[in-house]
């Protein structure tokens, strides 16, 4: 397990450490808006400070496929795929994204899930032909919005070299690089949208992750010094996933989140492969239940220049009582439940995952303290560059679509408009009508 060390990239112009999940790396290089910006077009974020496993022998695939929710026994060499860890009630514990290089299964995870997830593999191989190890200490995880390649031949002298120079530092120990290609820009085989949505934000979703010899990241860092590559912190990553739609488990999991909560079903989830633990949620709550919690994305009023932060109350605003206490209106945003179906779902209290960038980590006091207009808690937020302040957030499945809904931050209420991204109808699937596509979209 790796022992937290500072980071070169942190000696760079601006560096500034990032805390919580993203201790030991930095959060900015003093423009969060302009790095969102580098981002896509190819800069790199440290990201040294997650957790690296490795799974080798002959049932490695068969074996994961076996205990994790997606199909990964046919993976091939070179590809990539997300699946989850989930407890028996079909909870989330772990969240893993596995590239395979034909001799390895290399597991890229949240820094705090490495020991735990080392010990259950470890524990969990009985007599199969495979081999668990951390590999932590020996290769860094460096996050990346690689230029496509189409792009690439109309792309500048000076893109097209920093593509290069990153590639430059790849790691391939068993020959193939090790470069994971993140499924959210469209939904796996086997996987299931639950928004209800043409155009899907994921669907330009760029994000790579690649693993970096350790000892090879101080001459990365000075790549960067010189300016051979871009470089973005954790801020700005962290914004284009929000604006993404896309879930991760440092930030909106806690104890009791299944993955139709935050739509993780579309990326992570195989619906026809065999058994594996909490299978039995997962099918259940998807043909005949609905999930007791969905997740939004809030556009925030900006008036007050308060962004609020993970943990903090998403309330239905009372009327009487909002207007007196927080007379600005709705502003920057576009407008966008609890139920009895928390016994399929194997939970039932309306909890919230949280740890932004810049929390310690998952908020398990959620709604439990809440007031009598409380609905959910936000999970993680950002100044996007293009779309303002948003956040992500859990709210009660019961919570109306049209709600007007308020976020309790700093002592003062800020405005908020909901983007329904797994809207109350999620679920019973059997005996529905599919939702066709329009003919005249677009296929990506």
């Amino acid at each position: 397990m790796l022992a937290m060390t500072a980071s070169p990239f942190l000696a760079l112009p601006g560096a500034v450490e990032g805390s919580g999940d993203a201790a030991g790396v930095p959060a900015h290089y003093g423009n969060p808006l302009r790095e969102q910006r580098r981002l896509l077009g190819g800069a790199i974020v440290d990201l040294s400070n997650r957790g690296v496993l490795s799974v080798t022998g002959v049932d490695r695939l068969s074996w994961l496929d076996s205990v994790t929710s997606q199909s990964l026994k046919n993976l091939t060499p070179g590809s990539s795929a997300e699946t989850l860890l989930l407890d028996p009630s079909g909870r989330i514990e772990h969240a893993i994204r596995v590239f395979d290089d034909g001799v390895t299964a290399w597991l890229l995870i949240d820094s705090a899930e490495t020991l735990p997830l080392y010990t259950w593999l470890d524990r969990m191989r009985f007599t199969l032909r495979v081999e668990v190890a951390d590999r932590t200490d020996e290769f860094a995880t460096v996050g990346w919005a690689p230029v496509a390649d189409s792009a690439l031949e109309s792309a500048g002298e000076g893109e097209a070299g920093a593509a290069a120079a990153v590639e430059a530092f790849v790691s391939a120990p068993n020959g193939l690089a090790v470069v994971w290609r993140d499924p959210w820009s469209a939904v796996v085989t086997g996987g299931h949208q639950y928004a209800e949505i043409d155009e899907h934000p994921g669907a330009d979703y760029s994000w790579s992750e690649v693993l970096v010899a350790r000892d090879e990241l101080p001459a990365l860092a000075a790549a960067a010094s010189r300016g051979e590559i871009e470089v973005a912190g954790t801020l700005a990553a962290e914004a284009l996933r929000i604006a993404a739609w896309r879930p991760r488990l440092a930030t909106e999991a806690d104890e009791r989140l299944i993955p139709h909560e935050v739509d993780w079903m579309r990326s992570a989830v195989h619906l026809n492969k065999g058994c594996y633990r909490g299978q039995e949620t997962v099918a259940k709550v998807h043909n005949l239940g609905h999930p007791p919690r969905r997740l939004v994305l809030l556009h925030l009023d900006g008036s007050d220049s308060v962004l609020p932060a993970p943990g903090d109350e998403v309330r239905v605003q009372d009327a009487r009582a909002d207007a007196e206490a927080t007379p600005a209106a709705a502003g920057s945003g576009s407008a966008g439940s609890d139920s009895a179906d928390s016994d399929a779902a194997g939970s039932g209290a309306v909890g919230s995952g949280s740890a932004g960038p810049n929390s310690a980590g998952p908020n398990s006091a959620g709604l439990n303290s809440a007031g009598p207009n409380s609905v959910g808690t936000i999970t993680a937020s950002a100044q996007h560059f293009e779309l303002g302040p948003i956040a992500l957030a859990i709210v009660k499945r019961s919570t109306p679509v049209d709600a007007v809904l308020v976020v309790a931050s700093e002592g003062i209420l800020v405005p908020a408009a909901q983007e329904i991204i797994v809207p109350p109808e999620a679920g019973a699937a059997v005996g529905r009508i599919p939702r066709l596509p329009r003919l005249s979209a677009q296929r990506r």
